[in-house]
């Protein structure tokens, strides 16, 4: 893809009907590859959690639970940036790349260089020469940020998730190759570096573009303002998302916060499974309309509804089975990582609505507003672990899915206050998935406990039997509940028209009422949300 016409002006994408059709496909692309990502990397944690130790997995935690902030610089700054101001031009981008290459620089002789503070605070000398290692991976992400953002720009999302998908398959090589021939921790480490290596490569492949030389072009000034403001959010929310690493590494040992990853690891499978991918294509989407449009909040709250549909289910249906599931992959070492994650599970679907709010934020183009709450957040989640820290790594778990409960209402009511967006249609749209994942999660439970031969047992097969009876139960229930609240199939069909429309194959068929009203992250009335009333 070449961005730029000779002029220097970005290239048109499409006009409005097009943009639907794209983001539409653009969204299940990103869900494709997501699955298929998704399942690499269980492969590699089967693999690797059978070749290395939970304190080798430890100590690379403690340092990327800093290394990931630094690397995310432009990432999530500079990427809204471009995909949110009305022009752009090869000037412009090439001034942000620089910016870019050049904090990328000093970020990474700074990380590096602090390392033997990080292993004075773990008391693990190991945590020095793993920071070294990781900072490389700064200086090579800053290298591809604009030519991403160019193709996200361009709504070539089926390309972004084939080097997305590829750049993860090569790191899994990576780590498992060298963990195999003993190289312990230093496979993890290798598998950090893998991942921007290879995504660059690629992107400067897809995207045909070298920047130029800096010089003055108008909107420099406040591009970097609006991906400063970007980024403080975004640093704000990684400290309130990754303290508890923080802590339990530094309160217990590398041991105890290997299993309390793993365990955050599934919880956390959701976000980039679905998320994440999505936010990408609902913020380029989203951006493009009016945000006091009836059309803008008809998608957000079709998006919100698809959101709590498959969250609320899977949030349920993994609290139920989650412990089996990782002492089913990861093997019995891991038991106490499936106890923990049992403290995760209740909050899975909520964070799935909650992330959302961050969509409202970019699309309507207030960043600030968005760093305001991020330090909201951030001190609630840190009073929150500091409580749960007296209980083990179980308590910060617990801390997690409480302030999630807590704080969803309250961000969404602050990201639509600027476009008089309530949260009673918001609200509207979930409430029935919330109350049927709640009735069918309770009714399955009470179930298992009724019949305790059969969902007892140590064994792998026993494991399989229960996690298979268990979630057909469940979904059956959940389902049925759906279908009564509502009073009829419609969300089922909606549901299913909206993945064949997301599908390759959905471009050929004729599009339906609900690819007319497609946006970036669920196209059309994916569920009736009559109940709640539009704002005045």
């Amino acid at each position: 893809m070449k961005p730029f016409d000779e002029s220097g002006a970005f290239r048109p994408v499409a006009n409005e009907s097009e943009l639907r059709g794209l983001a539409v496909r653009g969204a299940g692309a990103t869900l494709l590859s997501g699955g298929m990502g998704v399942a690499v990397q269980i492969i590699a944690t089967i693999t690797l959690a059978r070749l290395l130790t939970p304190s080798d997995f430890g100590v690379v935690a403690m340092v990327t639970t800093f290394s990931l902030l630094l690397s995310n610089f432009g990432t999530n700054g500079f990427t809204e940036a471009i995909l949110q101001f009305d022009e752009v031009n090869h000037a412009l981008v090439s001034n942000i790349f620089w910016i870019n290459f050049g904090a990328g620089i000093l970020l990474t002789a700074a990380f590096a260089g602090a390392g033997t503070l990080l292993a004075q605070f773990y008391h693990d000398p190991r945590v020095a020469n793993v920071a070294v290692g990781t900072s490389l991976g700064i200086l090579i992400s800053s290298t591809s940020v604009e030519h991403q953002a160019l193709l996200k720009r361009a709504m070539c999302f089926s390309a972004l998730s084939v080097n997305d998908f590829v750049s993860r398959t090569v790191s899994v090589i990576v780590s498992i190759l060298l963990a195999w021939v003993g190289w312990r921790y230093w496979a993890l480490v290798a598998g950090v570096v893998a991942v921007p290596v290879s995504s660059s490569i690629g992107a400067w492949i897809l995207c045909r573009w070298t920047p130029g030389l800096p010089r003055r072009a108008a909107n420099t000034g406040p591009m970097v303002r609006f991906a400063m403001h970007v980024y403080g959010r975004f640093t704000v929310n990684y400290f309130s998302r990754n303290t508890d690493n923080l802590l339990v590494g530094w309160r217990f040992n590398a041991a105890s916060l290997g299993f309390y990853k793993k365990a955050y690891d599934l919880f956390a499978l959701s976000t980039s499974l679905l998320v994440s991918p999505l936010s990408n294509v609902a913020v380029a989407a989203l951006s493009r309309f009016d945000p006091r449009s009836t059309q803008f909040r008809r998608y957000f709250l079709n998006a919100l509804a698809v959101m709590a549909f498959v969250g609320m289910g899977l949030g349920v249906n993994l609290t139920l089975v989650g412990k089996d599931v990782i002492r089913l992959l990861l093997g019995y070492k891991w038991e106490e990582s499936g106890r923990i994650f049992m403290f995760f599970g209740p909050g899975i679907g909520i964070m799935m609505l909650y992330f959302t709010h961050g969509w409202i934020h970019l699309s309507i183009g207030r960043a600030d507003r968005w760093i305001r709450w991020g330090i909201v957040e951030f001190v609630c989640t840190f009073l929150m672990f500091l409580v749960g820290l007296h209980w083990g790594p179980s308590g910060v778990a617990v801390a997690w899915t409480v302030s999630f409960w807590i704080l969803t209402l309250p961000s969404l009511w602050y990201a639509g206050r600027p476009v008089q967006f309530g949260v009673a249609p918001m609200l509207a749209a979930v409430w029935k998935f919330v109350l049927a994942s709640a009735v069918a999660g309770g009714a399955t439970a009470f179930i298992i406990l009724k019949i305790p031969s059969v969902f007892s047992g140590p064994s792998r097969i026993e494991a399989v039997v229960r996690i298979g009876m268990s979630s057909i139960i469940f979904v059956t229930l959940y389902v049925g509940a759906v279908v009564v609240l509502y009073g009829g199939f419609t969300p089922l069909y909606q549901l299913a028209r909206l993945l064949r429309e997301m599908s390759p194959l959905g471009r050929l068929s004729k599009p339906s009422s609900v690819s007319e009203m497609a946006c970036a992250t669920a196209s059309g009335e994916a569920f009736p949300t009559s109940t709640g009333r539009e704002p005045h």
